[in-house]
């Protein structure tokens, strides 16, 4: 194998010429005696360029025969393992060393020195050349120096290039570099390997050898174009390129298809290099990255991953394969939250990545852009049991600890670890899974291994230490690279033959040789160090993709993934950070805020309470129906008002009752039941004490025939029902026309009590509300304030009023007031606490609790007392419905109400009479200022005995006219 560095342009060399044509003149007009003599000095630099050229030559040979010794080696070596295969590899490999190279080798040297000797003889049979070497005026020694010249000039001119046996093709490889891709570091060792091993091979290439010409290119598009041309025009001519990294590949093979130059890219995994209308004469050992595509998408589904967020560095081979990306989660239904890209500081992106609440990560970056993001990602905190990252597995094992000072990265190598552990890759097998298989070098990928090991070492690296180069990965890729390459041109050669060609007669603008050249390689299929070496319509290889995990620094095999036969071979060995898979975003759980459970409680023991209490009170009320107390107070209104407090309790109870009680389905039919509830509880409650009210008024409004009429009981129920009525109207429309549903309200995220960084808590508030329901409630709360208003108005009209037909009026006033009061107070407030569940529970219903106590214990609580006071008093048989007193009662009352009214008028006129009596006697006194006349005093005193005595005449009519015993009774009852 021979190697050649291009580094600069330079013109083809001339073939060197003699100039004998002048010579010959000369000799022709002078003798021997003129011929040119060449200075000693010329003679013994020329002797000794040509003596290192031969030294060259040599050399040459035997690198070649020492070129096989370390297969030989290698094989000896590991013949224990396989004795029987081993011992026919090293045989085979020792006959090919003896046929293929000493003897080629020997042969050739020998061909090319009778070719010379023949020359030689030919020259000292020419009699001019015998007069010029033996001339007189040349010594014996100088004439024996020119023979030697002349020979060995010869043979080396000769050997010098190898013009008809050596196949020459170029390599590209990105050695060093700022960013990027240096796989070359370990790639073109394992190259010069296989160039080793295949111009070994007695039956590939049958006498021509395959030289490598190369040089670095960064990973840089445009040193990468620079170096290619300099390889095109820089003799000799090369048949094939071979090129890493995506951004070169993509620059070469878009423009050797100039030249009809085949390319073959070890280290490229651009989606974009399969587009064979942009790139006809690209093949690649290296598969696409869109092969990872669909393992990440699979993997996704298993692990329940339905929103991810992409990181993208900011080259061609990311994008299209971001792109590819994108179309597959589309198509798979997976959310992507957000697309960061960064050129070269990716603290932005990260940070984004953080606001965006991204948790399952796909980076898409080189390998030094890889170890910037790392150190971001632990800098944000975006790594743990929360996270999970996928990145491209053609890292080296430690990316993520070497070269951090060199690059400026300020993280600590364990803060690296710390944000790499549990991180997944995906890579295209690069490597050969089965370790004992023999391959079409006949190596096994481990003996590979070892040899490539040790090549690394004795270019300075430390793989005992586990520090391989960069492209490590990759090197089986570029080494089956050169085997596809020789197997091409061996199976071109073949069919160029049948037509008298050979590979010698390929130029850049030979298109037929070039075609030949690609259905060569596409048809190319065998058993590489990386596995099965095959090309797809695109020029992609076909490979399986396998899964790695980093746990615990070093990563662990979790299974492989067929993408034609859509297999996943799952191994069941990842391993979590916190124990268990990190969610694809923040857990949000859905809380339903429901009335607290010992409010809950406490309301519905109050409610129950209350409600066995207007129990008791409608049993109290029917018991002593025909007692004054209980006649005079309309009981049948009592017991309305009762049965309305029970059903307001009951509201109160239902306003409690929630999701934690009630399904979704099942709530509509709850928000009806309070809507109805509290309604036609309020109508009840309140008509009935509005009805009492109402009574008082019309008593002292109307006249006194109509009052003193009797009132049938079933008027008493009309106020009532009137409410009832327009309640059962209003809340039929409503329901049929826009009915409450349920409506849930959602609050802002919060963080649960126990901090979990995974799990946020949504709260969620149950509302019973319709399409319209600002007009709904607006209605019913008009209605319903008109009617609590006009009843605060009667009860202040009728607040001293006391009329014996209900004796509890100024009791019932000042239930109407609590009524209206808090009504006023908790309507307002309720829709301003609405969201605060807990409050406007309590808030409703105390209110409600407290109207329904407030009401029976002002209306019942003396007429308890009163009953218990007077236990024995005697029962009397009511003849008329709401009025229990005799018409002799009656008649006695109408009487002494006359008679009050007759008192009240004659006061009146004594007053007026006092007041002008007073009023003339200040006249009098102003008019005489010293002194007062007898005649006029007597005037006043007369007047005044006048007055004494009309009204010692009305206090005897008063007291003449005072009532019996039984009437102070009745008085002394009256409530």
């Amino acid at each position: 194998m021979r190697e050649v560095n291009n580094d600069r342009v330079f013109p083809p060399r001339a073939m060197t010429r003699h100039d004998t044509g002048g010579r010959a003149a000369e000799m022709r007009r002078d003798a021997p005696s003129k011929l040119p003599s060449q200075p000693h000095h010329t003679e013994n630099l020329t002797l000794i360029r040509l003596c290192l050229q031969f030294l060259r030559v040599i050399s040459h040979m035997y690198r070649n025969v020492n070129a096989a010794f370390p297969r030989i080696r290698v094989n000896f070596t590991n013949i224990s393992k396989r004795p029987l295969v081993k011992l026919k590899t090293t045989v085979n490999s020792f006959l090919s060393l003896r046929t293929s190279t000493v003897y080629c080798d020997f042969k050739t040297t020998l061909v090319n020195a009778l070719m010379q000797l023949f020359v030689v003889a030919k020259c000292i049979v020419n009699m001019k050349g015998i007069k010029w070497i033996f001339g007189r005026r040349r010594s014996g020694v100088k004439q024996a120096r020119m023979l030697l010249l002349l020979y060995m000039g010869g043979l080396s001119r000769y050997s010098e290039g190898r013009p008809d046996n050596d196949l020459h093709i170029g390599g590209i490889f990105p050695m060093e570099g700022e960013g990027g891709w240096q796989g070359g570091q370990a790639c073109k060792p394992a190259a010069e390997l296989a160039l080793a091993d295949v111009n070994e091979r007695s039956d590939l290439l049958s006498g021509f050898k395959l030289l490598l010409h190369s040089n670095d290119s960064k990973c840089e598009p445009g040193l990468g174009a620079s170096v290619m041309y300099n390889l095109l025009y820089n003799p000799p001519q090369k048949l094939l390129l071979l090129a890493g990294c995506s951004t070169v590949c993509t620059t070469v093979a878009e423009a050797a298809k100039m030249w009809n130059l085949m390319v073959l890219c070890y280290g490229a995994s651009s989606p974009a290099l399969s587009d064979r209308a942009r790139f006809p004469t690209l093949f690649r050992t290296h598969p696409s990255a869109t092969v990872h595509n669909p393992t990440r998408i699979k993997l996704m589904q298993k692990f329940g991953w339905s929103r991810i967020a992409i990181l993208q560095q900011a080259e061609e081979v990311f994008i299209s394969t971001v792109e590819d990306l994108e179309a597959h989660c589309k198509k798979s239904g997976i959310e992507i939250v957000t697309r960061q890209s960064f050129l070269s500081d990716p603290n932005d992106a990260v940070r984004n990545l953080r606001r965006q609440d991204a948790r399952v990560i796909v980076g898409l970056f080189y390998v030094v852009a890889a170890r910037r993001v790392l150190c971001e990602v632990y800098k944000h905190q975006l790594y743990g049991k929360s996270h999970v990252w996928f990145f491209i597995g053609w890292y080296e094992d430690n990316w993520f600890e070497t070269n951090l000072e060199r690059e400026g990265i300020d993280c600590t190598v364990e803060q690296m670890r710390k944000a790499a552990e549990g991180h997944l890759t995906t890579e295209a097998l690069m490597w050969n899974q089965n370790a004992n298989q023999t391959t079409i070098s006949g190596m096994t990928s481990e003996d590979f291994r070892s040899r490539l090991n040790d090549a690394l070492k004795e270019a300075g690296y430390d793989i005992d230490g586990e520090r391989f180069p960069e492209g490590y990965q990759e090197a089986p890729l570029a080494y089956d690279a050169v085997w596809a390459v020789a197997l091409a041109f061996n199976k071109t050669m073949e069919k160029l033959e049948k037509s008298g060609l050979s590979l010698k007669n390929f130029t850049y603008t030979n298109k037929k040789i070039a075609d030949d050249i690609y259905e060569a390689i596409n048809s190319t299929s065998f058993l590489g160090v990386s596995g099965l070496v095959a090309f797809s319509s695109q020029g992609d290889r076909i490979a399986l993709t396998q899964i790695e995990q980093l746990s615990n620094n070093h990563y662990v095999k979790l299974g492989y993934y067929d993408t034609q036969a859509d297999n996943l071979t799952w191994l069941d060995r990842e391993q979590w950070v916190g124990g268990k898979v990190p969610p694809d975003r923040t857990v949000v759980v859905n809380e339903l805020r429901t009335v607290s459970l010992p409010l809950f409680a406490c309301m519905t023991a109050l409610c129950i309470a209350g409600i066995l209490a207007a129990i008791g009170l409608i049993v109290f009320n029917i018991m002593h129906r025909h007692r004054r107390v209980i006649q005079w107070s309309h009981p049948a209104c009592n017991t309305v008002m009762l049965c309305g407090c029970c059903v307001c309790l009951g509201a109160a109870v239902a306003l409690g009752i929630d999701g934690r009680w009630v399904t979704p389905q099942h709530y509509t039919g709850l928000c009806a039941t309070r809507a109805w509830l509290l309604a036609i509880g309020f109508s009840m409650a309140y008509g009935a004490m509005f009805t009492k009210v109402w009574r008082v008024h019309r008593h002292t409004t109307k006249p006194k025939a109509e009052t003193q009429k009797r009132k049938h009981g079933w008027k008493l129920y009309t106020m009532v029902g009137a409410l009832l009525v327009v309640d059962v109207a209003l809340l039929t429309a409503w329901q049929l026309r826009d009915p409450l549903q349920r409506r849930v309200e959602i609050f802002p995220l919060e963080t649960p009590r126990h901090h979990d960084d995974d799990v946020h808590i949504r709260p969620e508030l149950e509302h019973c509300e319709s399409e319209h329901n600002t007009i709904w409630l607006g209605v019913m709360y008009g209605y319903k304030g008109l009617v609590l208003v006009f009843g605060l108005f009667l009860a202040y009209e009728t607040r001293s009023v006391k009329i014996r037909q209900i004796n509890d009026s100024r009791y019932v006033g000042m239930s109407i007031y609590n009524v209206v009061v808090l009504c006023l107070i908790t309507a307002p407030v309720t829709l301003v606490i609405a969201s605060q569940q807990d409050a406007a529970f309590a808030f409703v219903s105390l209110a409600i609790v407290f109207c329904c106590f407030l009401s029976m214990a002002l209306i019942f609580i003396p007429k308890v007392i009163e009953v218990i006071r007077h236990p024995t008093e005697r029962i009397e048989s009511g003849r008329g419905s709401g009025s229990g007193s005799s018409p002799a009662d009656e008649e006695r009352y109408r009487e002494l109400v006359k008679e009050n009214e007759e008192l009240q008028k004659l006061i009146a006129q004594k007053e007026e009479r006092i007041r002008v009596l007073k009023q003339k006697l200040a006249e009098r006194e102003t008019a005489a200022a010293d002194s007062v006349t007898q005649g006029t005093g007597g005037g006043v005193l007369a007047d005044l005995a006048t007055a004494t005595s009309d009204y010692g005449t009305s206090t005897n009519y008063t007291r003449s006219s005072r009532a019996s015993v039984s009437d102070l009774d009745f008085s002394e009852s009256y409530l």
